[in-house]
């Protein structure tokens, strides 16, 4: 969308939407969670993000009289109908095909077991961390990684005589280092496609926070892994020719080149070595291809209604509310970026959804870029970054929720493990006030 806010006079009660969504998630999430828990289902799960934007996109249409439903519908359509919306579509439905293959075809597992055989069993809990930060990297989503990965690490723990919610802990570290700056993770393509940038300028703004994160994570673990002592791990099976396309797409994303030819490449070489090794029948191929683009359905009728809503409150004057409110309390460039952050991870504890996180915050964070004269690449890094920090500490986060539940042991147990979250919020928190680009050199680009 075209961010026109100016345009319209500041209506702190077109936020309410945003509000509705958030009582009713956060409300249901908690009292199934805490009050009268469902059993054999994650509480804030239970009320849909679906159904949630669904009553939030009601109540934004009943707001603002002044405009005629048919006004409000093309409101709605020029929002969802924008190219880089139409684009992040396009790429979900192409990542969802890629995650069903590989994982058909026991890519993930092979690519996890040959990095493990190579790394000597006293230093198996950095290696799982380097190897969670590569698979999550590669597939694009840290739940997957998790999924995948958390039953080697219990297996791990268990031979090598590991503490067992460290392994978890490391292995969630991992996967959220990959999954934030993957170029096929949906969190990346939200957070680009909203800002309007190229995803190799958001992966190197992203990896001057990102990396010394995980750098000082990888020495944490090194150094206990030093302390620990000598642990002996079995042999992992591997399959080196379905590991292989991994690695291919990885570095062919490295190299920037077009997200839809890295997927369509991804895709082509599963296919060809699942076939050839017997892992992949060709029906199954195509089946699985199926199953992962319906995967994507929710994410994708989440962001349509989540665009859809933001057309409405931008037109009734909530967004030029919030961008007040950070004038009056953020000031400079400093001060945006602190804003974009505050916002997004605010967003992301009440959603518990690092995309929707970003699809909501997303508009503002554009607007409040253009006014604090904040390069897209570093709004997007900001999107990203803060929303993957709050996903990967709160302990209703579908990402701590999945590794507690295949780990068998609690949420809270994990939480002091999350080195790699809580580094990266010190590095995001430093790269805003340390950020010393000079208004001349913002111009000159």
């Amino acid at each position: 969308m075209d961010n026109k806010q100016e345009d319209y006079a500041p209506h702190g009660i077109a936020l309410l939407p945003i509000v509705v969504f958030l009582v009713l998630y956060l409300g249901f999430g908690i009292y199934f969670t805490y009050v009268k828990p469902v059993e054999g289902q994650m509480g804030f799960y239970v009320m849909s993000t679906v159904v949630a934007f669904g009553f939030a996109l009601i109540v934004a249409f009943l707001q603002n009289r002044s405009l005629k439903f048919d006004e409000k519908i093309h409101i709605c359509a020029q929002g969802i109908g924008d190219d880089n919306i139409t684009i992040m579509m396009f790429i979900f439905l192409m990542a969802g095909a890629f995650s069903g293959i590989a994982k058909e075809a026991g890519a993930v597992e092979s690519t996890a077991n040959l990095l493990l055989n190579i790394i000597p069993g006293r230093f198996a809990i950095p290696g799982m961390f380097l190897v969670a930060c590569l698979i999550s990297m590669s597939m694009g989503t840290s739940v997957g990684t998790i999924t995948v990965l958390v039953p080697i690490a219990v297996s791990v723990a268990k031979t090598g005589d590991f503490s067992l919610p460290l392994c978890v802990g490391t292995v969630v570290g991992g996967a959220m280092f990959g999954d934030n700056l993957s170029f096929i993770s949906d969190t990346t393509i939200a957070a680009t496609k909203t800002q309007g940038v190229q995803m190799k300028d958001k992966f190197r703004a992203n990896l001057k926070i990102a990396l010394p994160a995980a750098a000082v994570t990888l020495v944490i673990l090194v150094i206990n892994a030093i302390n620990g002592g000598t642990n002996e791990l079995g042999h992992y099976d591997y399959n080196f020719w379905l590991a292989l396309p991994y690695f291919a797409v990885f570095i062919m994303a490295l190299f920037g080149l077009n997200v839809f030819a890295v997927l369509g490449a991804g895709m082509g070489m599963f296919f060809i070595n699942g076939i050839l090794t017997g892992h992949l029948t060709f029906a199954e191929a195509f089946t699985s291809m199926g199953t992962g683009t319906t995967g994507m359905f929710e994410t994708m009728i989440v962001t349509i209604l989540v665009s859809a809503i933001s057309a409405l409150m931008e037109v009734h004057g909530g967004f030029a509310a919030i961008l007040l409110f950070i004038r009056n309390h953020f000031h400079g460039r400093k001060g945006g970026m602190l804003g974009i952050g505050i916002l997004t991870a605010f967003m992301d504890i009440a959603t518990a959804n690092n995309t929707v996180a970003i699809v909501v915050a997303a508009p503002i964070a554009k607007t409040v870029s253009e006014e604090y004269g904040i390069k897209p690449e570093k709004t997007a890094s900001l999107l990203d970054t803060c929303s993957c920090v709050a996903q990967g500490i709160i302990p209703y986060g579908a990402q701590v929720l999945i590794a507690a539940s295949l780990s068998g042991i609690s949420s809270v147990s994990i939480m002091k493990y999350l080195y790699y979250p809580y580094l990266l919020f010190v590095c995001v928190m430093l790269s805003i006030f340390l950020d010393g680009e000079s208004k001349a050199k913002r111009q000159m680009d």
